[in-house]
């Protein structure tokens, strides 16, 4: 599951990266650079459900630890 999740926060990255190219930034709200935008959104979401995914497998290992 680790690996999944780091593979998986690395495409993210990498998607970010590129769309990060793509902004016009005289217009950022218009056309191709507000799906730019969604798509920099989206991605920093999907590195933010990634880092809960982790913290939660964590957790769950500490609590069947102590059992």
């Amino acid at each position: 599951m680790k690996i999944i999740t780091i593979v998986i926060s690395v495409l993210a990255l990498a998607l970010i990266g590129f769309n990060v190219t793509q902004i016009n930034f005289e217009a950022p709200f218009e056309g191709e650079s507000m799906i730019a935008l969604i798509t920099i959104l989206a991605g920093l979401c999907t590195i933010l459900m990634m880092l809960i995914l982790r913290v939660s497998k964590r957790i769950e290992a500490k609590v069947k630890g102590r059992r």
